[in-house]
């Protein structure tokens, strides 16, 4: 059954060789729509998300047997166009998922990993991977009490900013790294009770003067010299979770040259431990906190920015093409947010 009458084909983008230069290595292809099997959805996209991982994903480094060619992408929001046969949902419905290949103007999904939702608006396409990524980091390893002071580092991003206001709600004090003054501004907006803007400000500086006790919890995900600023003032029994290092993603460099022995030295003399998250691995738990973070977001609980490159030259980001720009602009740091593409701007969205 379909919603309207369906194209022919369809337009994805494929990565055709590793590397992180995702211009480089990817090009919009077209291929023919194909039939629907039992409980299948074919989603006509009108968001799809941006994430720091995508050229992780294109230079092959959580899979080092995947081999081009293969689709890019990892979550999406639309609109269900046709259902196989026994499928729950009905064309119409929108549905955000997340799924290798979302950047396409249709995608198939199984619908066992598709979600209803109750209008075409991109902020819930942030809960998918930013938000259960901060979600469930947290409640499996941070561990978190009242009083206790976390530091999310770029805090203004698509998981940052679920990041501060999650451990807001759990009671705690919470530091924020951005880079400028506009995302302080939109940190200290969600609840930040601190916001350092490490081009105006040193964050080793900052925290060893104001911090004297260290810093309990640290939810890091840019690796380089903030990495070694939070490793220096984790407090004892601190909890540091590792959830990325977008610094070294480019060029693939490590965190210059912070050698795991120093720490090992550093985790050692504290009690304090590290924790790695990748939220591949933690798929049964994701149901749950997608339905707890809808709802705090829809009673207003949590407040979710999305950049959709409305201040960018040529902005804002529209269509398959420009998910390329969205990447770049999401590098330079210019985001304040979860970035955002629109591949269908005939339907309007609420926000």
């Amino acid at each position: 059954m379909a919603l309207r009458k369906l194209p022919d084909t369809f337009r994805k983008i494929v990565v055709q060789k590793l590397g992180t230069n995702f211009k480089d290595v990817t090009e919009i292809v077209s291929q023919p729509l194909p039939v629907l099997q039992n409980n299948e959805l074919l989603i006509k996209n009108r968001f799809v998300g941006i994430n720091a991982s995508d050229i992780n994903f294109t230079a092959g480094r959580y899979d080092a047997t995947k081999r081009p060619p293969f689709d890019a992408g990892f979550e999406g929001l639309g609109e269900v166009a046709a259902v196989g046969p026994s499928s729950k949902f009905k064309p119409g419905q929108f549905v955000v998922y997340s799924e290798y290949g979302a950047f396409a103007d249709y995608i198939v999904v199984k619908e066992k990993f598709a979600v209803p939702i109750p209008k075409c608006d991109p902020r819930f396409l942030t809960i998918l991977v930013s938000g259960l990524t901060a979600s469930i980091s947290l409640e499996k390893h941070a561990n978190l009490k009242p009083g206790e002071t976390v530091l999310v580092t770029a805090a203004a991003g698509g998981t940052g900013q679920y990041a501060v206001q999650l451990a807001k709600m759990a009671g705690c004090h919470v530091i924020g790294t951005c880079s400028s003054q506009k995302k302080v501004d939109f940190l200290k907006s969600i609840g930040c009770d601190r916001a350092v803007n490490y081009r105006e400000e040193d964050l080793n500086t900052v925290l060893s003067k104001e911090y004297k006790k260290g810093v309990d919890v640290v939810y890091e995900c840019v690796g380089g010299d903030i990495f070694k600023a939070c490793m220096k003032n984790l407090a004892k029994f601190g909890r540091m979770i590792i959830i990325g290092q977008i610094t070294t993603y480019q060029d693939g460099s490590s965190a210059d040259n912070f050698s795991a022995a120093a720490s090992s030295m550093m985790l050692l003399t504290k009690s304090a431990s590290m924790h790695a998250f990748l939220l591949f691995h933690y798929f049964p738990d994701a149901k749950r906190h997608t339905m707890m973070l809808a709802q705090q977001m829809m009673e207003g609980k949590i407040k979710v920015g999305v950049d959709r490159g409305e201040g960018v030259a040529g902005g804002p980001f529209v269509g398959l093409e420009r998910v390329t720009d969205a990447i770049d602009y999401m590098y330079q740091r210019g985001n304040t947010g979860k970035v955002v593409v629109e591949l269908q701007p005939d339907v309007k969205s609420h926000l």
